[in-house]
């Protein structure tokens, strides 16, 4: 299973639409975003009724507007999420840091944003990725992940014009 990962799109609707319109040219099976939209104005690039793909996300430090972005994202969430894909197990949370160890020990694949740096590391028989910030305000680079679920790892791609 091809799954497209996104973090950390900060209201920045250019990059944001760049990785989506990547997504769709790719035609992966599914996108995770771990949090950090801002606005239910930018969240509307994913939701269901304009990117009609099993979309898993969940709230970041950032997003206020939670009322607002439940009505756009009807499936988000507090994080920690554990779902069931492609035959892997996945837990995404926005922060690393806001996870006990225990609760990620018997996953395959954690996914972070947050620090808006890029990881993608296998440790302890886990793959743990963090695809870097869509936004491009810190690093000046819009990045997003690829993650394969057959063979547990990622790429990550830098989303350009």
């Amino acid at each position: 299973m091809k799954i497209g990962v996104i973090s950390d799109t900060h209201d920045r609707l250019p990059t944001f639409r760049r990785a989506v319109a990547l997504f769709r040219r790719l035609k992966v099976d599914a996108v995770l975003h771990a949090g950090d939209y801002v606005a239910p104005f930018a969240a509307k690039l994913i939701a269901p009724d304009v990117l009609p793909i099993p979309l898993h996300c969940i709230y970041g430090n950032n997003d206020g507007e939670r009322v607002g972005l439940k009505t756009v994202l009807p499936n988000i969430v507090d994080g920690p999420l554990r779902i069931e894909l492609g035959g892997k197990t996945i837990i995404m949370h926005h922060f690393i840091d806001w996870m006990k160890p225990a609760e990620y020990a018997d996953a395959d694949i954690v996914i972070t944003g947050h620090t808006h740096e890029i990881v993608n590391e296998a440790r302890d028989g886990k793959l743990f990725l963090n695809p870097g910030e869509c936004c491009g305000w810190l690093t000046e680079r819009c990045t997003v992940a690829l993650l394969d679920t057959e063979s547990c790892s990622a790429e990550i791609v830098d989303v350009h014009d």
